[in-house]
């Protein structure tokens, strides 16, 4: 396929964008929501976080070094079930999550960029300051791998250090001592268990960036052994940058504090920290860390929705613009995600964005374990370790948003039946022509 360029994407270049979309939306946009949902246990949350997302990683890995791709887990879902329904619906949930992503990032920007300034959080501003990004991530996403490639590997070292230099620092500020790892348990009653698993959730969905790197396994250099590599790295370099961040914001502000500002806590937890000039630095870390996040989400998902197009498995329409399917992608996704970004709020686009994931997770894992383990050389009880997680994270989750936010449940809900339905209408009328 033309459009993708072997050997465009260097092993470090790979793992920048995996880091540059989990830590964008991860750390910044869902640290508040995981310490809503779990009180002063966050932090550990993220851990189990990584430990649920490990065993998913497992699946995309065994495939991915076998069968490397551009199309990632188009390529995974079609060797597991061919060219069907459920295919073509998986991989739209998958992209539709992505897309989810990058409008939760684009809140989450204009949340931080906010603080720097004398304004209201929940005006008009967040969904603009929201859609400028999304607009200028569209323009650098026409430039190509290589201009993407390297600035995502300068903003991800950038960003990570700034985040690393935010928890050292917040910690000293705090006084931190090794007894403040053990968590205030006076709360725990105040949470039930399902609690904890939802937060789980939402911490899954800081994680999920890993998946864009299966992606872009086509352009990857020496892609049967660097696509593993590139997400085992990915996910290591983000589990200690969370978990160490999750430590600085509980050392500095109360749970109650944290849930107040939970759309831009970390900027909060600068204030008692490093005054003024702290909340300066890290709002600017996180107007680096979601500008990248975005530019590398974008970056996967047209090429991820390419790939479906020239599988047949989604409609396409040029609708009069010129140049090649990938780029008419990046038009489609910048308009469903200012769409997003301007009707829903960080909570709900977040929540959505958990369930399609982690249905489509759902289905990967079924489909290696019963189509593909042995020809992948696939652990069996790997994957259903995988299959189990995601279920048992995701019926709390649903139970969760059923007592709290039930539109998130219904529009989930209808979501997903109509990506069926559709794709069932459009594969049988491809057939029938």
């Amino acid at each position: 396929m033309k459009q993708y360029k072997e050997n465009s994407l260097t092993l470090k270049g790979t793992v920048a964008l995996g880091t540059g979309v989990m830590i964008g939306a991860g750390i910044f946009a869902l640290l508040g929501q995981v310490a809503e949902l779990s009180g002063t246990w966050f932090p550990y949350i993220f851990i189990v976080g990584a430990i649920i997302s490990s065993f998913s990683a497992y699946s995309y890995i065994k495939v991915s070094n076998a069968y490397p791709s551009a199309g990632g887990i188009a390529m995974i879902l079609m060797k597991a079930y061919g060219k069907t329904t459920i295919t073509a619906t998986a991989s739209v949930l998958m992209a539709l999550s992505m897309i989810i992503n990058e409008s939760l990032v684009a809140r989450t920007f204009g949340s931080y960029t906010l603080q720097l300034f004398d304004l209201e959080n929940n005006s008009l501003w967040v969904p603009a300051l929201g859609v400028a990004l999304l607009i200028v991530a569209y323009l650098i996403n026409l430039s190509g791998n290589k201009v993407i490639g390297k600035a995502s590997q300068f903003t991800s070292f950038i960003k990570i250090a700034g985040i690393i230099v935010f928890a050292v620092g917040g910690l000293w500020a705090a006084q931190f001592e090794f007894a403040d790892l053990w968590p205030d348990t006076t709360d725990s009653n105040e949470y039930p268990f399902t609690s904890y698993i939802g937060a789980c959730a939402l911490s899954i969905l800081a994680y999920k960036g890993f998946t864009t790197i299966t992606n872009s396994g086509e352009e990857i250099t020496n892609p049967h052994k660097n696509v593993g590599r590139a997400i085992i790295i990915s996910l290591i370099i983000c589990t200690v940058v969370y978990f160490l961040v999750a430590i600085a914001v509980n050392s500095s502000l109360s749970i109650p504090e944290i849930i107040k500002a939970k759309d831009y806590s970390l900027a909060e937890a600068a204030r008692p920290a490093f005054g003024d000039y702290g909340l300066y630095f890290t709002v600017g870390i996180a107007i680096i860390a979601t500008i990248s996040g975005i530019i590398a989400s974008i970056f996967a998902v047209s090429r991820m929705t390419a790939m479906l197009t020239d599988m047949e498995l989604i409609p396409h329409s040029h609708l009069g613009m010129s140049g090649s399917v990938q780029k008419h992608m990046l038009v489609y996704i910048v308009v469903i995600a200012i769409t997003l970004t301007i009707f829903f709020d960080l909570s709900r686009i977040a929540s959505i964005g958990a369930i399609f994931y982690l249905v489509m997770d759902m289905i990967i894992h079924w489909g290696v374990f019963k189509h593909l383990r042995k020809d992948v050389k696939a652990n069996g009880a790997i994957l259903i370790t995988a299959l189990f997680l995601d279920l048992v994270v995701l019926i709390a989750f649903l139970w969760i948003k059923a007592n709290s936010d039930i539109l998130v449940v219904l529009v989930s809900g209808i979501g997903v039946i109509l990506v069926f339905a559709g794709e069932k209408w459009f594969l049988h009328w491809k057939e029938s022509e």
